[in-house]
């Protein structure tokens, strides 16, 4: 079942529960998805490797807003953004810890006969790659930077 399948249907499971605040976050990453359907240059297929950096895009912008508002201290909009945050997560695969992250990174440094912290920008490419959708990537930028000494 794709992406958009499944919001359609927990849409009308929300609509029917009157979750106002779980449907307001489907209908964000609806809405992306229509975007993101209807763009130029778009044959109206998405790929399920378009669905898992929407969804990353669309984390990443509740994580800002939520620092944002933490910062301003406005803790209604700031409970409101780590709400949505969270449902959109769900659909996201289940992320790897730090321990796995380091180990795919030293697997790819090893594959890769990457030796020196010249090579960081090429190792960066090959995780990103490796972990797409897994991990987040300024979490991997930091495990790279850390096993190539940088």
């Amino acid at each position: 079942m794709n992406l958009e399948t499944k919001i359609n249907e927990d849409i009308k499971s929300a609509m029917l529960a009157k979750e106002r605040k779980r449907l307001d976050a489907l209908r964000a990453v609806k809405s992306a998805l229509l975007l993101l359907k209807t763009e130029k240059g778009s044959d109206g297929e998405i790929t399920e490797e378009a669905e898992l950096k929407l969804l990353q895009k669309l984390v990443k912008q509740r994580k800002d807003s939520a620092a944002l508002y933490k910062e301003q201290n406005r803790d209604d909009l700031y409970q409101e953004e780590v709400f949505q945050l969270e449902v959109i997560a769900q659909y996201l695969p289940e992320q790897l810890s730090d321990e796995e992250i380091t180990s795919v990174v030293k697997q790819l440094i090893a594959e890769h006969n990457i030796t020196n912290s010249k090579e960081m920008g090429k190792l960066m490419g090959l995780s990103s790659k490796a972990l797409a959708g897994k991990a987040d990537n300024k979490k991997v930028a930091e495990i790279v930077k850390k096993e190539l000494g940088a």
